[in-house]
């Protein structure tokens, strides 16, 4: 069994050598394939011409970039000489470039482009000890001349390439040597967090704590050789991170796209891609363009899809209690609950049936005629979104894990997908749902999940002293999100356990399951919730700029612009009233839950500010950055 990635990723190779492995855009935009022999043999030149320049095992490397063929070639590379990794994507800051490579004690940086050099030359004085870069794409003469007055050496892509090709002529065996010293618990990356809660952490993760969870994944949702994975999400994160292994475990194949609308949807059609890996804002986008060219179609277009859409939710509320794909949180009868639900299940069935060839087909041909399933990660996916996918027909497994878990903890099963959790807990891992005195909760009782298995991190790269605030010394991780399990071992995600809201009179909020039911308004795109220590809860609306116009053109509304459309008494009454139906006892919140004051933004929340790149709220960043909203939300009347 293999030790390292790079063995595993060998082993593939050996297997199928001229299956495709990439599909990758040229200069014109068309797909072009890289075999697993041309992927291994680009991974052994690359990591020749590294050591040429004196990158060695347990350096830790710095690697800037997006996601792209190259990329996972320097990945690959890195590891079967035993080195590590250090990722971002570009858009990262100059600051956090800066924090990432010094506190890592980076020698060499793997750069994609000009821009991330300049972001380098603006905080040089902070790293003293980076004195090597490499770079994908090439950069302007005085740049490299500034770079070089800096005393840093700058080698091209392909010169590092080519140096390492030459070498191979001679040592033909020096990839596969190197990668057969290493060992499972080797440092592989260092991946730092995003820093929702403060400060990035270096997440230290291990070829095993990957390797553990491809060893099983694969079986478990039914990935087969050749198939196509379409990848759009930053790679330096440790859930695109794990695909790409578990695409090369099962011998299928990554097509790189951008999470673009256009580009997306036009690359689907290219490559006819088995499954779409998300994060859950772009499933919302999707939903959301539908709706979008739902609302511009004629009056009969719009009636038969709402008329559908509802049969669809009924059918599908109805085939997943038949199926027992509903959490059980309290016992009750399989027998009884089958019977309750046979009958409307059979007289909707030929109405959802009819529903698919008029309007879900039509839909579903947008993600490919070969697809299979969307698999979304990286944050809660919406009870709104979750609920349309399913009622037309398109599976998605809803995925749930950590950074310092490598990161997947569970994942819905293909073969029976429970809606509303995020599966059970896989193999090897043990999970606990903890009370607030510690004590350990049974299914259906709310709690902060433990988990402890193979995955967990090593640790936090040079702070033992977080590592043991998560940490504990049997190896138990507190995840500080809070879930329950139900009666068959599913999990529930219900909030933060951080992120919850304390009022003056003592009552608990988790804000998450709030924001997710006001994103569902057509008229609301982002929302936080606030209220800690305050006398009520109040938020920051973001709205749907193209749905508030759109009712504005509807309605005569006069403005002069959008900021001043969203200063409109009518504007705010109609948000008030979207949020007073939306966060309401009939929708299962309590009358403490209730929103009592808002403010409205014109400008939606952005990565690297107010979200992170996993687009989770970044909390801290809010709090501070809307310190005079938010004073105003609170100042007594």
């Amino acid at each position: 069994m293999a030790q390292t990635i790079a063995q595993m990723f060998l082993e593939m190779t050996a297997k199928q050598p001229y299956a495709v492995a990439q599909l990758s855009k040229d200069g014109d935009g068309v797909f072009k394939p890289t075999s697993y022999k041309e992927l291994k043999d680009a991974a052994a030149s690359f990591a020749a011409g590294l050591k040429a320049i004196g990158v060695s095992r347990g350096d830790k490397v710095g690697l800037i970039a997006d996601n792209r063929k190259e990329w996972l070639t320097a990945d690959l590379a890195l590891l079967g000489l035993g080195a590590a990794d250090v990722p971002r994507g570009c858009d990262a800051t100059v600051q956090e470039i800066s924090y990432i490579l010094s506190w890592s004690e980076c020698r060499f940086a793997i750069l994609e482009n000009e821009r991330q050099l300049k972001k380098i030359l603006e905080v040089r004085s902070s790293m003293p000890q980076l004195d090597t870069l490499i770079l994908f794409d090439p950069a302007d003469e005085p740049t490299l001349q500034e770079v070089k007055i800096q005393g840093i050496t700058v080698y091209p892509y392909p010169a590092i390439l080519e140096t390492g090709k030459k070498y191979l002529t001679d040592h033909p065996d020096f990839y596969e040597a190197e990668a057969a010293k290493g060992a499972r618990g080797d440092l592989a990356t260092l991946i730092y967090t995003s820093g929702t809660t403060g400060d990035p952490k270096g997440v230290m993760l291990s070829h095993g704590n990957f390797l553990h969870q491809t060893d099983y994944l694969p079986g478990l949702i039914g990935v087969n050789p050749g198939e196509i994975f379409l990848s759009v999400l930053p790679v330096w994160h440790s859930f695109e991170r794990i695909l790409q292994y578990l695409i090369l475990q099962c011998g299928a194949t990554i097509a790189y796209s951008k999470p673009i609308g256009s580009i997306l949807l036009a690359d689907m059609q290219a490559v006819q891609p088995h499954w779409f890996p998300s994060v859950p804002r772009i499933w919302e986008s999707v939903k959301d363009g539908i709706y979008k060219n739902i609302r511009q179609s004629s009056k009969i277009k719009r009636v038969l899809f709402g008329f559908f859409i509802g049969i669809g939710e009924s059918f599908a509320y109805f085939r997943n209690h038949l199926l027992g794909r509903y959490p059980r949180f309290s016992p009750r009868s399989r027998i009884l609950e089958i019977v309750a639900v046979l009958v409307p299940f059979l007289l909707l069935a030929p109405l959802w049936a009819l529903g698919n060839i008029l309007v879900f087909k039509k839909i579903k041909t947008k993600l490919g005629r070969n697809f299979i399933a969307g698999v979304s990660g990286g944050g809660a996916l919406p009870g709104s979104v979750d609920r349309f996918f399913d009622a037309i027909g398109v599976l998605i497994l809803e995925g749930y894990g950590l950074t310092e878990t490598a990161p997947i903890l569970g994942v819905r099963l293909k073969t029976h997908p429970v809606i509303g959790t995020v599966g059970p807990i896989h193999k090897g891992t043990e999970i606990k749902i903890v009370g607030e005195k510690g004590e350990i909760l049974g299914p259906g009782h709310k709690g902060v999940i433990h988990v402890r298995g193979p995955q967990v991190m090593l640790g936090y790269y040079k702070r033992p002293d977080l590592t043991a605030r998560i940490l504990d010394k049997d190896g138990w991780l507190d995840t500080g999100d809070l879930g329950m399990l139900s009666y068959d071992g599913e999990i529930k995600i219900t909030g933060r356990a951080k992120d919850t809201i304390v009022l003056r009179g003592g009552e608990n909020i988790e804000p998450l399951p709030i924001e997710q039911r006001l994103a569902e308004s057509a008229y609301i795109q982002q929302a936080v919730v606030l209220g800690q220590d305050e006398r009520f809860l109040a938020a920051l609306i973001v709205p749907k700029q193209e749905g508030l116009l759109a009712r504005a053109e509807e309605n005569s509304i006069p403005y002069n612009d959008y900021e001043t459309l969203l200063q409109l008494p009518v504007v705010k009454e109609l948000i008030d009233s979207e949020i007073s139906s939306l966060i309401s006892p009939k929708n299962g919140f309590k009358p403490f839950e209730r929103i009592f004051r808002f403010v409205l933004l014109p400008e939606a929340f952005q990565p690297g500010r107010e979200l992170s790149a996993k687009q989770e709220i970044k909390r801290h960043a809010i709090n501070q950055l809307y310190k005079k909203q938010i004073r105003w939300l609170f100042a007594k009347d």
